[in-house]
């Protein structure tokens, strides 16, 4: 499955890591050299607020930065938890629609302190991100920013594009492989991408239909064969629902655009962008492209979750109060998935309807974050965003760096344009 911070990276394939006897070898060696697992229930709840708000400052770089941040701290350093445990949770955690890192710093926090240990930790991690970027909307979105604001927003708004494009890159040699080697299999993996590509770049606010669909007809070639009960799926009832809710509008429409970011982003991440761009500013008039490039750099390049970007958009439909309400839409999902389904987790990770359904929509999320580059390219305002974003495609390709180092870079560049009377 593909994961948060699409614009990033993704999770590590691990979804046929399961419980064996080596999960009991594994843990039979820690005891032995010392490194015992914490039992639940012996991690102080100050502890779990004070790591986990640790992790939400430094947690730069998406989802690869707060995996391994995680398994150093509960694994490597404190043996909170044992390894096995930890890529189950991983591997858990990926199968879920939302932002999957968040999702895993919940579960890491709830295996040690149960609901509470799972709140605190997971407002511990998404609160630094949230006020350092509802600080700079406030900044970005003002009626009349600085005009060195101005130029360092349109340039690294400009490498926005090839950020979506790389995102879409990293995420598909998994996706690639687990559709199947068959001809019949990856001509549908084409077929489910380029209907996300298309949908991206032409119908934004249905976007999640197509992403459903594509899901859903996948359930439905590989349960053929099995058992009649596992081709329904409760997902099968979202579409009226979900074409009933888009037409809402005010705070009940923003309410919607951050639902939908944060309970049906099958891919995480970088996915949020097509399944807000339209909506933002072409359906409600929130925000103009140009800014809506900025919000999408804004959540690239602060610490935490990606998915705050959803943050800007509130905060340009309704103020600060528009913010925290984007915000606490999107990620009460994600509380939710893991205090119903961490008990479950071995469940879910070994149910074939989930898996069929994550292995047809995964390339649709694909085709939809590379189709995004399309619209996002035509916000572009001034003529020298372009080389800016075929140097952001040699950073990203070519030279194989970073995506915050590159987005600073060209903020840098927009920045010294701005300065010296460039178009802003």
């Amino acid at each position: 499955m593909v994961v948060e911070g699409g614009a990033n990276a993704q999770l590590p394939d691990l979804g046929g890591v399961s419980r064996s006897p080596a999960s009991g070898f594994h843990k039979l060696r820690h005891v032995l050299e010392g490194h015992r697992t914490a039992a639940p229930g012996s991690v102080s709840l100050a502890t779990i607020a004070r790591e986990w708000l640790r992790l939400g400052c430094i947690g730069f770089g998406g989802p690869p930065t707060h995996i391994a941040l995680l398994r150093r701290m509960c694994v490597e350093q404190r043996h909170w938890l044992d390894a096995q445990e930890f890529e189950d949770g991983i591997s858990a955690t990926s199968l879920l629609p939302g932002p999957a890192s968040t999702q895993l710093a919940i579960f890491c926090a709830w295996r040690l302190r149960g609901v509470a240990g799972a709140i605190i930790g997971g407002i511990g991690f998404i609160a630094p991100g949230m006020v350092l970027i509802l600080a700079l909307s406030a900044v970005f979105l003002a009626s009349h920013p600085p005009l060195w604001i101005l130029g360092a927003a349109a340039g690294a708004g400009a490498a926005v594009p090839a950020v979506a494009l790389h995102a879409a890159w990293g995420l598909t040699p998994s996706s690639w492989r687990r559709i199947g080697a068959q001809r019949t299999q990856e001509l549908r993996w084409i077929l489910y991408a380029l209907a996300g590509g298309v949908a991206a770049a032409t119908i934004g606010p249905y976007l999640v239909l197509v992403l459903l669909a594509c899901g859903l007809i996948e359930v439905a070639i590989r349960s053929q064969g099995r058992t009649p009960t596992a081709r329904r799926s409760p997902v099968a009832l979202l579409p009226t629902a979900l074409i009933h809710t888009v037409t809402l509008g005010g705070i009940g429409a923003l309410a919607w655009v951050a639902f939908k970011v944060g309970a049906l982003s099958y891919g995480g991440g970088f996915v949020i962008v097509p399944l807000m761009q339209h909506d933002a500013v072409s359906t409600y008039h929130w925000m103009t492209g140009a800014q809506f490039l900025d919000a999408v750099a804004l959540g690239q390049v602060t610490p935490g979750p990606v998915v705050l970007t959803v943050a800007v958009v509130g905060y340009a439909a309704a103020g600060i109060a528009g913010g925290l309400l984007a915000v606490t839409v999107a990620f009460t999902p994600s509380f939710i998935f893991v205090l119903a389904g961490g008990p479950r987790f071995d469940q879910i990770r070994t149910n074939p309807s989930i898996q069929s359904f994550l292995t047809g929509a995964g390339p649709a999320v694909i085709g939809a974050i590379a189709g995004s580059t399309i619209p996002l390219g035509l916000a572009f305002h001034a003529s020298w965003q372009i080389p800016v974003l075929a140097g952001a495609l040699i950073w990203l390709f070519v030279i194989r760096r970073g995506v915050v180092s590159g987005l600073l870079i060209a903020g840098v560049v927009g920045l010294v344009i701005a300065l010296v009377g460039g178009a802003v």
